[in-house]
This record gives C-alpha cells, structure tokens and sequence, in this order.
C-alpha cells in the first residue's frame, strides 16, 4: 500500500482553511499531466470523497488522493511553508526525478 505523510504544519493550515468550509469537507491532492516539467499537483477542497479514494489524516485534518494520483506521489511528504516568496503547501516526492522553480510541477 502507498504512503503519504501528512506533517503537523500542513494538518494545522488545513484545519485553519476548512473552518471556513462545510462540515466534512477536505483537501484534495491529485496528480494532473501538463505544468513544466511533465505533472503538476493540483489542490481543490471538495465537500464529498470517491469510493477508492485514500484519505490521510492528522490532528483532525483530512486529506483526498485518487489511486492514480497515489501512485505518482508514493512516499511523499505535504508540508506547510511561509517563506520569503509566500505561503504554500509543499510536496516532498522521492519518486520525482526533476521539479520546477513553481513547486507544483515534477517529472519521474
């Protein structure tokens, strides 16, 4: 079975974002082709799950990812950055081989 890690930062924003969202809402992580470097991860808050789909949680906070997705993203790690250029989520992924400056684009 694959593996995703959910860190406490990332938990925390999420639990910040759906307060604003409908009760069982979550974060939706998938796996898109396109971007500039092959695929780009996609985010969307969705208020229902798919049958298949996987669900990572921590600290109360929920995260979505379809089987296809989960095999492009096998290990990662979603984190939480405020940094110099901004917030965002960022996804450590020991499956890809290159990424782009954007950190929403990845090749294997």
């Amino acid at each position: 079975m694959a593996e995703i890690t959910l860190t406490d930062r990332a938990a925390k924003r999420i639990n910040e974002i759906m307060v604003a969202e409908p009760a069982g809402s979550s974060l939706r992580i998938s796996v898109n082709g396109g971007g500039c470097s092959g695929f780009s991860y996609a985010f969307d808050i969705v208020r229902s799950r798919e049958a298949q789909d996987i669900a990572i949680e921590r600290n109360g906070a929920t995260v979505v990812v379809d089987p296809v997705s989960l095999e492009y993203m096998d290990g990662s790690t979603i984190d939480f950055v405020n940094d110099l250029i901004g917030q965002s989520f960022k996804i450590e992924n020991p499956l890809a081989t290159a990424s782009c400056g954007c950190g929403t684009s990845f090749s294997l």
